[in-house]
């Protein structure tokens, strides 16, 4: 049976069409992956069937009804239900608060139910295997407890059809399988899913059927059973895309930055150099402290014990001012709450790091900054109307692309990359490698901190594995591999040697 029916649907922003004729079908009880590269159009569309935007033109069939210029809440009720990839939590509401924000129990005398609110919150985490405690402030839990709280928002609504928009990108590999076990009992259930993820080997696991969308138009549709991972890529972005691989060989230089029996906040005892124009690749499990580390390398956290140097000399008394003073730069994950600053403009998200620097100028010279801005566009290939525009007019990849393009505007020659391509489509993700392998043959340092193996094998000179804080293993490009790398970040080579 049809659950959902979008035909021929347009929208234009400013005069810019970004949805041209566009349909999307969809059967109850399937997940249905929708694709596309970033300003595809898979967000503008979802937000019309959201009500969060207005139509230009189409129509709209939901469970046997036609929806025309529905509210959010209106949708809501009707039984859509969104998980978005920009989390809506409210970091100074507690947990079971956020869950029942605008659905609160009350008891007969009108007022608050809070012991209800939190059994019931307590009863949902458990059957969903999440452990959060119900009055902890959300602002307190990490981002990936922060993404189960939200998927525990959308499926607490009940709701007939669950968008979900990256929901995995904050997750670890049993966070995932947990998330895709609960989909598949909802299906039983005769729950439907829009699934939007640029993690190929995730659609391939948990889809049944899918739709590509391209520069805002309808590109094709099937059964997942039907398609390889790299026909749906041809889709996305055209027959100019090439899986070949990045890595290049270069002529590496002195140590640039080396750290000392480093301790901090998840990690102890680290000991490795960096020379000029190396790439290194961290990862580990979630939490294995590759993301603490390079933060208090930035400043952003307190180091407790050991030496970090930069360019011989010691830095002591690490902050993120002296760490950009002596040429650290750090795009951070979770752009939303760490990056953008949703206020202002692109050009102004672009040029704010480079000002905080150069804090004795007393004027900024839009020209200068506008033209600066106008050769990082064509190289990051940034997709935007105007660099006037809000930051947040932008789709979450081109967002990221403005925050490297922040980055390379202050001449930092040590870049340090935590999770560079998250929510980033697989177009982009290629334009990122050849740039990050670009700016290593400029001379450029680099870190990049991910759990996706295979975009450290496209890049990295060297891979630091951890485990629970601690470097499990040093691999050199030529051994970089998922089996080699699992079996570090697991401690499951440890293991090993003790069964022996």
């Amino acid at each position: 049976m049809e659950l959902l029916k979008m035909e021929n649907i347009s929208k234009s922003f400013s005069g810019v069409e970004v949805l041209h004729n566009v349909s999307l079908h969809i059967e109850t009880g399937e997940v249905h992956a929708l694709l596309g590269e970033n300003g595809a159009g898979k967000s503008t569309l979802m937000n019309i069937l959201a009500g969060i935007y207005t139509k230009d033109g189409g129509t709209i069939w939901f469970n046997g009804k036609e929806m025309d210029h529905s509210t959010i809440k209106e949708i809501e009720n009707t039984g859509i239900s969104f998980v978005h990839q920009e989390l809506n939590i409210f970091n100074d509401l507690q947990v079971y608060e956020n869950l029942f924000l605008g659905k609160e129990i009350k008891n007969k005398f009108g007022k608050l139910n809070k012991k209800q609110m939190i059994k019931e919150t307590r009863d949902l985490m458990q059957s969903l295997g999440v452990d959060i405690d119900p009055t902890e402030l959300a602002g307190n839990l990490n981002t990936s407890k922060k993404q189960l709280l939200e998927i525990a928002k959308t499926i607490y609504a009940d709701a007939k059809l669950f968008i979900m928009d990256e929901p995995t990108t904050a997750l670890n590999n049993e966070e995932i399988d947990r998330l895709f076990g609960i989909i598949r009992k909802l299906k039983t259930e005769r729950k439907t899913f829009i699934f939007i993820s640029h993690k190929m080997p995730e659609i391939f696991e948990i889809a049944d059927t899918y739709t590509v969308l391209r520069n805002g138009e309808f590109i094709s549709s099937g059964f997942i059973q039907d398609v390889t991972p790299e026909e749906v890529t041809k889709y996305m972005v055209g027959e100019n895309y090439s899986s070949s691989g990045i890595y290049e060989e270069r002529k590496l230089g002195e140590t640039v930055l080396e750290v000392k029996d480093y301790c901090g906040k998840g990690f102890q005892n680290v000991n490795f150099k960096i020379r000029e124009g190396e790439i290194i690749g961290l990862t580990g499990l979630q939490g294995a402290g590759t993301s603490e580390l390079m933060q208090t390398i930035f400043g952003a956290l307190k180091a407790e014990s050991g030496q970090l140097f930069v360019h011989g000399r010691e830095m002591t008394g690490n902050s993120i001012r002296k760490a950009m003073k002596n040429g650290i730069a750090m795009v951070a994950a979770n752009r939303k709450e760490n990056s953008i600053l949703p206020d202002m403009t692109i050009l102004e998200n672009m040029y704010v790091s480079e000002n905080v620097i150069h804090n004795k100028r007393q004027h900024i010279s839009r020209k200068e900054e506008v033209k600066k801005y106008d050769k990082l566009k064509g190289m990051l290939n940034i997709k935007a109307n105007s660099c006037d525009d809000n930051i947040t007019n932008l789709s979450g990849g081109n967002q990221q692309k403005i925050i490297l393009a922040r980055w390379m505007n202050t001449k930092a020659d040590i870049i340090l990359f935590d999770n560079p391509t998250q929510g980033i489509d697989v177009g982009a993700k290629s334009e990122i490698y050849k740039l990050i392998m670009k700016l290593s043959k400029e001379g450029k340092t680099i870190f990049v901190n991910t759990l996706e193996i295979p975009e450290i094998q496209k890049i990295a000179d060297r891979c630091i594995v951890f485990y629970h804080g601690n470097v499990q293993a040093e691999l050199e490009h030529e051994k970089i591999n998922e089996e080699t790398v699992m079996l570090y970040a697991t401690n499951a080579v440890y293991s090993k040697e003790r069964q022996v």
